[in-house]
């Protein structure tokens, strides 16, 4: 909105370095309208099984990536409860079925759904015929990989997005498109309020279905309440609320976990009654404090007191009575419920009295026997025989053991009692539970009753009218009056039903129209896969005999070797058609065409030096060749369907920092979804910054630098094409990228006088405008810069990369011994070379596919992200560095190393791996420890310096200078 307010300014200025950036971004702002307008909002489906089956209010949302149709339980679910596919549906609609009916029908499955009116079923009708056509036109070309999806949600914004040498998609002809649009119906092209996201808070977002509850998608609601209590939820709030039926008048909140295991809550029927399953760590238990909503009766009552004679007859009763009698049966299962556990407690409370009466029997034997191992009263001549018999000594032990066992059971007894008490007031609560319940039942019989009094009542009324109108047909007088009013409602209705018919088959002819187009379309993009599948595989075919006859003549021994050998003239046939360049027949089938080498990668940059000797260019289309192998392997693949996964999940809310994020970006970011996640990152780490500054604080900066000279102009303009020579955007004077990069140095030069313009900052702007826009380029050089680098990292003394460069040392000398022993002994010193890897974040440094994997982890976690890949670096290399015993071999190989790694999963399993613990704070403490030497050390030099300047002076004026002649004389 900005960018459109500020056009006039732009327009009114002469100055032609710098250009408005509406002119530039014009797609931007195109793709950000196209990004609002979502197609989404609440529609009924029919689901659900036996008697439960009915229509529940779904939130659906389109998805342009895989043309599937989301719907969630509500806007605010992390994850779906289920998709449509729509590239391969068919819709069709009844016009006198009910209102707003239609279906959708994929292969072997129908949808059922239903909208709030018919003008918003036309709607999502024609929208969803459009989305199926849009999509079958970008998947002819077959340009891109199986497993990434045609079409995006959020397209890419940068210049990398702007480039559609890889995304050719078929334009359908005019005629066909005259033909849709005669066939189309008219409707609003707002869905009447009722489509999109405004329609999240609309009076559609109550759930008016009495059964909004599904067993079958528990899993999925659960997991998207507990998603949706981790968002920023504070401790107060915490608590989760599950709803079994909106229209009961109690609920199932969620508590703590008792103290109790869980094998003792088994024999508390109370609790397992209310409990999900033995597995959550918590119990549902009845709420009483929310309020009791009002009976049925009583609303029949007031409805009975409010409604005049006339409208009672119009009134429907069948949901009413539907929902008594629903409630009903819920009521009667919870009863005999309740009469089974009740039945079970009695058999548990039968078993412990038998328990009580066996061990009151063995008491009462214990007692028995008691009295008979009493000893006699002693006299002296029994005392001293006793003394002498252990028969005595034995019977103390056996009395001694039976007054231990007697106060066991007598303890026993006690909680045997204790617990049957206990037993006796679970039994009374319910049975004053089932009394309760039978009460309950009670009512709803009555209400029932009142229902079935009410509409037999009407039932009358009705057929008293009926007869009434018959009687009024029939009576000569009225004849005159009452046929003209009776002939006018029909042509109403059937003037309706015309137009209904009319709209109908237009619709059904643009569906037959579209289904035919779309079958001719698959059949001719299956004959051309296979033609493309023939060609491939004849192209094998040769390259193979020529590789069978190559080693033939090698395995035969060459005599001379002036001769000229057949094994050479197949290398320089092979080594002809390895290089040779795509030639304008293969530009006219592209379909036909094989996966070859093109002149620029999915970046831009250019694969195949033209200055270069022939050997250097071989090996540089060797490792083109290398690296796309290595972006169709089953992991990469993987990769990407992580990722869409993911995104499709996100679908309702933004992204949010997550463990699960982290390591999907620390993987890689697939090409179709990098400007999405680069655009989040930025936000995320400016949020700061951007909150307390004006919507258009860019574009104010831009106009600043058009009014007022900048110092630091002359030199950005000297480095606009020495940014990346090797990138085609920025190649040439008018290559796209060149304006937008001198707007985003100069905005950031007027932000940051201090730092104004620092060699560096070109290329870390130039990385982040190939996937941004111009103001998402400049808050993310603005996040580089004064979020993620130390002070004073771009400024004239660099005493920040200074810093970092002698805490790159320490890791090396802790991560990487050997190797920094090595470096040492032949004194190499490789802060040469990993300098400009810290100030320009390794842009020129290594292969392009692995640089841009380098960034996405870099956005999301910060300056950590390249101390990582500069050790994961040197150990991806160190045994070909320990191989070297010169210091002038090593640091050649230094210069270039880089560019011979290819593999970017193995680098990134040494960076997130093999350097494992890597804390942050131990980057920040060796950074405050190394920044006071490095200031200690410069406060040296700066005093050096000022003194040797102040001898110079001094040594200046004492000296004369006298001229030649006077020399001469």
């Amino acid at each position: 909105m900005h960018e459109e307010e500020d056009g006039s300014e732009a327009d009114s200025c002469t100055a032609p370095r710098i250009v408005a950036s509406k002119s530039v971004d014009a797609a931007d702002v195109e793709g950000a309208k196209e990004q609002a307008s979502k197609l989404c909002g609440y529609l009924n489906k029919l689901s659900g099984k036996g008697p439960l089956r009915g229509y529940k209010p779904r939130w659906f949302v389109y998805d342009p990536r895989k043309c599937y149709l989301y719907y969630f339980k509500t806007p605010q679910d992390a994850l779906p409860l289920g998709h449509i596919e729509i590239s391969d549906a068919c819709f069709c609609y009844d016009v006198e079925g009910e209102e707003g009916q239609f279906e959708i029908r994929t292969a072997g499955k129908e949808f059922l759904l239903k909208a709030p009116s018919r003008q918003v079923m036309h709607y999502w009708l024609q929208q969803l015929q459009q989305k199926r056509w849009e999509y079958s036109n970008t998947r002819g070309s077959g340009q891109r990989d199986s497993w990434s999806s045609p079409t995006l949600a959020y397209p890419p914004t940068g210049l990398v997005g702007k480039d559609n040498d890889g995304f050719v998609f078929e334009k359908p002809s005019d005629s066909m498109e005259k033909v849709r649009s005669d066939f189309a119906m008219e409707t609003e092209t707002d869905g009447g309020g009722m489509v999109g996201i405004q329609s999240a808070r609309g009076p559609s977002a109550v759930s008016t279905n009495p059964l909004n509850f599904s067993l079958k998608n528990f899993g999925t609601e659960l997991r998207n309440s507990m998603s949706y209590l981790r968002q920023g939820r504070g401790a107060e709030s915490r608590r989760s609320v599950f709803y079994t039926n909106n229209n009961s008048t109690e609920e199932w909140e969620l508590v703590d976990a008792p103290p109790k295991d869980f094998t003792e809550q088994k024999h508390h029927p109370d609790t397992h009654r209310h409990s999900f399953g033995s597995t959550f760590a918590f119990d549902f238990v009845r709420n009483s404090t929310r309020p009791k909503r009002p009976l049925l009766r009583d609303m029949v009552g007031s409805g009975r007191s409010g409604r005049n004679a006339e409208s009672s007859p119009m009134e429907c009763n069948g949901s009413k009575s539907l929902e008594m009698q629903l409630r009903l049966q819920s009521q009667q299962e919870e009863l005999s419920r309740m009469q089974q556990e009740q039945a079970k407690l009695r058999e548990e409370l039968a078993s412990q009295r038998e328990l009580v009466r066996l061990l009151q029997q063995t008491l009462r034997t214990s007692q028995c026997d008691r009295p008979k191992v009493h000893r006699p009263a002693p006299t002296p001549e029994s005392s001293a025989a006793s003394d002498q018999t252990p028969a005595s000594v034995v019977t103390q032990e056996e009395i001694t053991q039976l007054e231990i066992l007697l106060q066991e059971r007598d303890g026993q007894i006690q909680s045997l009692c204790g617990h049957m008490e206990r037993l006796a007031l679970e039994k009374d609560s319910l049975q004053q539970e089932l009394k309760g319940l039978k009460i309950k039942v009670g009512e709803i019989n009555d209400q029932l009753g009142m229902l079935m009094e009410t509409i037999q009542a009407k039932d009358e009324v009705i057929i008293k009218l009926s007869q009434q109108s018959s009687e009024h047909s029939g009576n000569p007088n009225n004849a005159s009056s009452l046929p003209p009013c009776k002939e006018q409602q029909e042509l109403d209705i059937l003037k309706d039903s015309l137009q209904g018919y009319k709209s109908q088959n237009k619709f059904l002819n643009k569906e037959i129209l579209e289904l035919t187009v779309l079958r001719r379309n698959a059949e001719s993009r299956e004959k051309a896969l296979e033609a493309k599948c023939t060609a491939l595989e004849a192209k094998l075919c040769q390259v193979e005999s020529k590789y069978l006859v190559l080693l033939q003549e090698v395995k035969t021994p060459v005599c001379s070797s002036s001769e000229q050998s057949p094994a050479r003239e197949v290398i320089s046939r092979l080594l002809e058609d390895a290089l040779q360049a795509e030639g304008p027949d293969q530009h006219e089938h592209p379909i036909f065409k094989p996966n070859t080498v093109s002149e620029y990668d999915v970046y831009g940059f250019k694969t195949v030096p033209e200055e270069e000797e022939e050997e250097e260019k071989l090996i540089a289309k060797v490792r083109a060749l290398e690296l796309k192998s290595l972006s169709m392997t089953n992991q990469e693949v993987s990769v990407g369907v992580k990722w869409e996964n993911y995104l499709a999940s996100t679908m309702n809310r933004d992204l949010v920092r997550s463990p699960e994020l982290k390591a999907l970006i620390r993987s890689g970011v697939p090409h179709e979804h990098r400007s999405q996640v680069w655009r989040w990152c930025v936000s995320f780490h400016v949020k700061k910054f951007r909150d307390h500054l004006a919507p258009d604080y860019y574009e104010t900066l831009l106009n600043v630098a058009r009014e007022k000279p900048n110092p630091a102009s002359k030199q950005i303009e000297l480095d606009l094409l020495r940014t990346l020579p090797n990138n085609k955007h920025y190649a040439s004077p008018s290559a796209g990228g060149i304006q937008k990069l001198r707007n985003v140095l100069m905005a950031f030069s007027w932000r940051n006088p201090d730092i104004g313009y620092c060699q560096g900052l070109n290329r870390l702007a130039a990385i982040a405008l190939l996937y941004l826009d111009q103001e998402d380029a400049f808050w993310s050089l603005i996040a580089i810069v004064e979020v993620f680098m130390p002070r004073d990292y771009y400024t004239k003394t660099l005493l920040g990369s200074q810093v970092d460069q002698r805490v790159f040392k320490d890791l090396m000398s802790e991560k990487l011994p050997r190797l920094h022993a090595h470096f040492e002994q032949y004194k190499v010193d490789f802060s040469l070379i990993t300098f400009n890897w810290f100030l320009v974040v390794f842009v020129d440094s290594v292969v392009s596919d692995i640089l841009f994997k380098i960034w996405d982890a870099f956005l999301y976690e910060g300056p950590k992200i390249i101390f990582r890949f500069a050790l994961a670096l040197f150990k991806y290399k160190e045994e070909e560095f320990l191989k070297l015993q010169d210091s002038t071999a090593i640091f050649k190989y230094l210069r270039y190393f880089t560019s011979t790694i290819l593999d970017s999963r193995k680098l990134m399993s040494i960076a997130f791996g093999d350097m494992n613990p890597f804390p942050m704070k131990l980057i920040q403490n060796r950074r405050s420890f190394h920044l006071e030497k490095v200031r200690l050390e410069l406060t040296e030099l700066e005093a050096i310096r000022q003194t040797f300047l102040r001898e110079r002076e001094t040594s200046q004026d004492g000296r004369s200078f006298v001229s030649d002649d006077e020399e001469d004389n």
